[in-house]
């Protein structure tokens, strides 16, 4: 198993993130607005755990999506 970890920035805003994490790794407003706000104070936020190929497949899908808003959104994945 693999987490996913959101790395904050200063440039992706917070909407945006929100709407990633919403939309790609199906969290409610609620949980999505809850990880954004952790990563933006403490500077990472755990997105989920999930097996290799949904964990990776789910963050290349952001980094695409945010490179095509032309936000440097990070996220990475670690082993679990």
């Amino acid at each position: 198993m693999y987490r996913v970890v959101l790395v904050n920035d200063d440039y992706t805003p917070r909407e945006f993130v929100v709407y990633i994490l919403v939309s790609v790794f199906r969290k409610d407003n609620s949980a999505a607005r809850r990880i954004m706000v952790t990563a933006h104070q403490g500077g990472r936020s755990l997105v989920g755990v999930y097996t290799y190929d949904v964990a990776s497949s789910r963050v290349d899908r952001a980094r695409r999506l945010a490179g095509e808003a032309g936000y440097p959104l990070m996220l990475y994945t670690e082993e679990a």
